[in-house]
């Protein structure tokens, strides 16, 4: 299988498609995720911390790449409530020029595997 990448530079792929519900913007809704750097360097988990991160989708709660990778756009199905998806986020729908926290360095490329479990 090969991720498919939308018009904005987002890229996906479908590990697993849900059967459960779709999430609606402005809904809340609960994810686990794990997200890694292009170079393999794990800086965050919700699996390791054994709790989902729960939050209003598509309001901007979340990177740009989050809400688009989870609600759909841009040719991008939604996905469903049991659905895993991989997701390459380039830095313009990510933390861009300014990085984050000291862990997400500028302009970085962002890998992230997502569960979705509550919509």
């Amino acid at each position: 299988m090969s991720f498919t990448t939308a018009p904005g530079g987002l890229q996906f792929l479908d590990e697993v498609v849900g059967t459960g519900a779709v999430p609606t913007k402005g809904k809340s809704i609960k994810a686990h995720y794990a997200g890694t750097l292009d170079n393999g360097s794990e800086f965050d988990s919700s699996f390791k911390r054994g709790q989902p991160l729960a939050f209003q989708v598509g309001v901007g709660q979340v990177i740009k790449g989050w809400d688009v990778g989870i609600l759909g756009g841009e040719g991008i199905p939604p996905m469903k409530v049991g659905g895993k998806r991989k997701l390459i986020i380039p830095a313009s729908l990510g933390y861009g020029a300014r990085g984050a926290g000291g862990v997400i360095p500028p302009n970085a490329t962002l890998l992230f595997d997502v569960e979705l479990v509550a919509a």
